[in-house]
């Protein structure tokens, strides 16, 4: 090289590496400018041989930084949603079973999923909220029905004790052995109790098992009356109905029964044990539970004067959250309502929203709420940014209300509500700062949802509307408050009315949803939900902006056709 000497390469590079990297080893300065080892060897050069003066370099470590951070990603003013950016993976030395999911929901209870079902009436009733609770979320019961039908609600959750059956299938002696073989192949069992009414209540008469009918199989024998083959009363083991689950459990192994009548001094029927059920206690370990060994369950009311009875009942119910339900949380109406709940109830783990600026959050969090419910418009039955011209991209939304929330609202929780459409955006939802995921559309459909199945052209479908729908409004009052259109002559839809396929149950759902969570922590290095949010926090999770190509080469492609089966 002309007799001139080539500098040593910079500290934390071998000079094989610089070599084979030649200009494109790029290195930071503590200054911020980038330099390579090749501009380097040519100003080096240009001072007759000499090294440049000193430069001081980040560590070998920071050399090279991939990927953004989530206020660079954040920054530019362009609301995101959740399909717009990845999260980069990192470094994995541990299992994915080990990923600890447990987040806050309130400053006071926290969830061992962090998921939630929504309050929308075609999505959260008992039921929805029962299999929710069991698998470590909650279930938020929606308010557009009377408020003694809610608190029924409640209290169905809050009483269910899992393998007591509270209203099982029920058959009267005019039940035919057909009938049974249809609930058998339709249900997958065959432990019916007999009722004289045919309903739970009604004086027990026997039970019909598989045993009695499995020989009975030709069209003559399908109408056979059940009481000329069930088992009867004064054959059965049964219990009375101050029984407890161990007892239950212990009469269960010593009869051999399948199933246990449960009744009262009446003979009359009030409840029905599995063993099946009684088995499936031990696969519930992460059961979302109260200090009383009760499941847990939230309830939606409005902010109008009327809710406030509404409330009380709620809470005689033995209602664990309440959560505001409106489209723009950042009102008087609802201000005045956490005020008066929080000074008659100052125990109540409240929930206010729905927000998606930090204004709107410092606001409720002013007002003394526990939680923020963060989404304006981003629902797949939501029209609200369509018609109103108002909300925010979803994935933009939850960042700016966490980080909010984190700074200026004592680490109050965030919810992220709505644009939820698979396991990915539940990941980046809590990636960007929210502590649970609340969903409709990814529940609704399932047999826990509120609705019939009904078929149409092949398809097995239940209804799923949004709140702001014209259908759910005419229903009831409290979608209106909810939209602030309970005065209006001319009702403003800012929802959609449609159908949804068969999910079938969330008892096989959530665990997907649960797996998949953990699986995706594991990818990005973060043993828990909350050394993710940790990692965003300091820089250590990076994130990566998407084009659209990038996003249709990460959806599946080149393929004439698929079956896209999740679990």
């Amino acid at each position: 090289m002309n007799g001139r000497s080539v500098p040593p390469p910079p500290p934390g590079v071998s000079a094989a590496a610089a070599q084979s990297c030649g200009d494109q080893l790029t290195l930071l300065t503590s200054a911020g400018v980038v330099r390579s080892w090749g501009d380097q060897q040519q100003q080096s050069m240009a001072n007759g041989g000499h090294s440049p003066p000193p430069v001081q370099l980040s560590p070998p470590a920071d050399a090279y930084r991939d990927g953004l951070t989530v206020h660079e990603m954040m920054q530019e003013g362009i609301g995101l949603t959740y399909n717009d950016f990845l999260v980069l993976p990192g470094y994995i030395d541990f299992t994915a079973d080990q990923v600890d999911l447990k987040s806050p929901l309130t400053r006071k209870i926290s969830l061992n999923s962090p998921l939630v079902s929504s309050p929308m009436d075609t999505v959260t009733e008992s039921d929805m909220a029962i299999a929710m609770a069991l698998m470590g979320g909650v279930g938020i019961i929606h308010h557009n029905c009377t408020a003694e039908f809610q608190a029924n609600e409640v209290r169905k959750v809050k009483k269910f004790e899992q393998g007591f059956i509270t209203d099982p299938i029920v058959f009267s002696c005019a039940h035919t052995v057909g009938d049974v073989i249809e609930t058998r192949n339709r249900h997958g069992f065959a432990g019916i109790p007999v009722t004289d009414t045919g309903r739970i209540g009604g004086k027990l008469l026997g039970i019909v098992t598989s045993r009695d009918i499995d020989f009975l199989r030709g069209p003559h024998e399908a109408r056979t009356p059940i009481s000329e083959v069930m088992t009867p009363r004064d054959q059965l083991v049964v219990g009375q109905c101050d029984i407890n689950l161990k007892d239950a459990n212990a009469l269960l192994q010593k009869s051999k029964k399948g199933k246990l009548p449960i009744i009262n001094d009446n003979d009359e029927l009030v409840a029905l044990i599995a063993r099946t059920d009684l088995k499936k206690n031990r696969e519930y370990p992460l059961a979302s539970k109260d200090h009383q060994k009760q499941l847990l369950c939230g309830a939606a009311i409005g902010s109008r004067e009327d809710d406030k009875a509404r409330l009380e009942m709620l809470l005689n119910a033995g209602c664990d959250v309440i959560v505001i339900d409106s489209s723009q949380g950042n009102s008087v109406f609802q201000v005045e309502m956490v005020r008066h709940i929080k000074r008659k109830y100052p125990d109540v783990q409240l929930v206010g929203g729905n927000v998606v600026t930090g204004a709107q959050a410092k606001t409720l969090i002013n007002a003394g709420v526990d939680a923020l419910r963060v989404g304006m418009g981003s629902g797949s039955i939501c029209i609200t940014q369509e018609v109103m011209a108002c909300g925010r991209a979803q994935a933009t939304a939850v960042y700016k209300v966490a980080q909010y929330a984190d700074r200026f609202g004592n680490n109050c929780p965030v919810i992220a509500d709505g644009g939820i459409k698979n396991t990915g955006h539940i990941i980046k939802a809590l990636a960007l700062g929210a502590s649970t995921v609340m969903m409709g559309s990814m529940l609704a459909g399932s047999t826990e949802a509120p609705g019939e199945y009904f078929f149409s052209e092949g398809h097995r479908l239940k209804k799923y509307r949004g709140m702001g729908s014209l259908d759910a409004m005419d229903q009831s009052k409290s979608a209106q408050n909810r939209y602030f259109s309970d005065g209006d002559r001319v009702k403003v839809a800012q929802g959609v009315a449609g159908n949804i396929k068969d999910k079938g149950s969330v008892q096989r759902i959530m665990p997907y949803l649960i797996n998949s969570i953990q699986h995706g922590c594991q990818d990005i290095g973060a043993h828990s939900v909350t050394a993710l949010k940790e990692g965003v926090r300091n820089g250590t999770v990076m994130f990566e902006k998407r084009s659209p190509a990038s996003q249709r080469e990460g959806d599946v492609h080149g393929l004439h056709s698929y079956e896209k089966r999740l679990f």
